[in-house]
């Protein structure tokens, strides 16, 4: 099905649309506009349209604790020894640069890139990250290159917020992050770092959370939560601890997203996982993070 289908489906009235497989896609505004509306519960891509009217199409989590989840980001370290380069579309792809504080802003930005089944090849970014009214997150830790179908039984963690914290941020991130910028120099660790908001497993637990970083990091955070907009010692600035709340300060070895500059091992840590490879890439061992979750793309899900 291309886009003119859709199109042609939406002024005719026709909002359950049949593909060339013969699988059922509906269009509605979210994945949990979509389940309401029609009683969906299978998990896959279907066709989302946003309140100025673009179509764009997205995976739906239908079945994690009552489904309903849109996909709206994927966090994907595409080159762990090219730090802030082409691909690092969460951080900066301009180099480690104090004159760019902000990176490439896609925390607090309207650009989108790449595709949802590519999720777990590359970065992505979908309308509904702006466009969403959302009240809770999810996030699925799944392995780099994962196909769709897969993504569910393959992935290392899952878990969600349950406290419908975004509705005090403005329904989605693009707002939370206007608020608190991804920004080198905007606040300094511990004082300044924004929420930090209780978990619900739904595959593994706390106990992986902690074992996927290095031992240094460990004592760092509390593993169980998602935290956004942390600082580190040097002030660089990084959108999200998924798994955890820091504690201390060296929080570039297991947060990730960061601005566009970080003072410390200039250009050794920057990118989109800035310090994952502090002591050696996937080793696990110091400071360095596990390969299992250095080469583990992030998804973002709204509901």
């Amino acid at each position: 099905m291309d886009k003119l289908d859709v199109i042609d489906a939406i002024t005719n009235g026709n909002y359950q649309l049949e593909t060339t497989l013969g699988k059922l896609h509906i269009l509605g505004s979210s994945c949990k506009d979509i389940q309401q509306r029609y009683g969906v519960r299978e998990d896959g891509l279907y066709f989302i349209i946003t309140t100025n009217g673009v179509v764009y199409q997205t995976f739906c989590d239908m079945t994690t604790a009552g489904g309903g989840w849109t996909l709206v980001a994927s966090v994907h370290e595409n080159n762990m020894y090219g730090k802030c380069t082409a691909g690092d579309r969460w951080s900066s792809q301009q180099g480690n640069n104090a004159n760019n504080p902000d990176g490439d802003g896609t925390w607090a930005n309207l650009k989108t890139f790449g595709t949802p089944e590519g999720a777990t090849s590359d970065d992505y970014k979908n309308p509904g990250y702006y466009d969403i009214v959302g009240e809770d997150v999810s996030i699925w830790h799944v392995p780099n290159d994962t196909p769709v179908k897969k993504w569910s039984c393959d992935s290392i963690l899952q878990y969600h917020t349950a406290t419908k914290f975004l509705t005090g941020h403005g329904g989605n991130l693009l707002n939370l992050y206007k608020r608190l910028p991804v920004r080198y120099n905007a606040g300094r660790c511990p004082s300044n770092h924004g929420p930090s908001i209780p978990i619900v497993y739904d595959k593994g637990d706390a106990e992986t959370t902690k074992n996927l970083y290095g031992p240094n990091a460990r004592g760092q955070f509390v593993p169980g939560y998602i935290t956004f907009r942390v600082f580190n010692y040097e002030r660089g600035a990084m959108a999200l601890c998924s798994g955890t709340k820091p504690v201390r300060c060296h929080t570039e070895h297991f947060c990730i997203g960061g601005g566009g500059y970080f003072p410390e091992g200039n250009p050794r840590q920057c990118g989109d996982f800035p310090g994952f490879d502090w002591n050696g890439y996937g080793t696990n061992r110091d400071w360095s993070a596990s390969k299992a979750v250095s080469e583990a793309a992030v998804l973002i899900f709204y509901r």
